[in-house]
């Protein structure tokens, strides 16, 4: 077995990524504080193709040099928007028929492998700043809550792992359609 080099990866230039078909996902960053969950969103979402990341409330936007530092790029590729408040995007998505769905731990959320995306459906996924989680009034707007089951002595995952995790998941189900 032999490790490739990166010119042996084959991945997009800027302008091939841009031109690219992106899932139809959109990524809320809800009040998240640390750049580097900012950066490695960023770089997750670069590396599945979602559609925008939407940046919210506190949540610092590019350029930043401790974005860049996990982003490593990524933030220049991926399509981002800033919205002062989460709940203007929540807005926004619904207008535009996206199903929204918050990452948390709450009543009569769904664990993620019990989940049942929609074809033809646009997604966009709430997750929360890493002490309070996402905010309640963005909860009430939300059609569903996934949640991602955890078996050890921690409550949560870091935002960088969940985001890794959902947008895995999401990418899964989207190349199961058949076209």
């Amino acid at each position: 077995m032999r490790k490739l080099k990166i010119t042996e990866l084959k991945r997009l230039n800027s302008d091939e990524f841009q031109q690219a078909e992106k899932m139809p996902l959109i990524v809320v960053l809800d009040n998240v504080r640390s750049l580097h969950n900012v950066g490695a969103v960023f770089r997750t979402s670069d590396a599945f193709l979602v559609q925008s990341v939407y940046l919210c409330g506190i949540t610092a936007t590019p350029p930043h040099a401790e974005i860049h530092k996990t982003a490593l790029g990524a933030e220049n590729t991926v399509s981002w928007k800033y919205f002062e408040k989460t709940i203007d995007a929540v807005h926004e998505l619904k207008r535009q028929g996206y199903h929204i769905s918050a990452v948390e731990q709450a009543e009569n959320s769904v664990m993620l492998e019990r989940f049942e995306w929609k074809k033809e459906t646009p997604y966009a996924i709430v997750l929360g700043n890493e002490v309070k989680g996402v905010d309640q009034e963005i909860m009430n707007h939300c059609e569903s809550c996934i949640e991602i089951p955890q078996f050890g002595t921690k409550h949560s995952l870091n935002v960088s792992v969940t985001s890794g995790i959902l947008i895995w998941e999401f990418y899964r189900w989207m190349k199961s359609i058949p076209k």
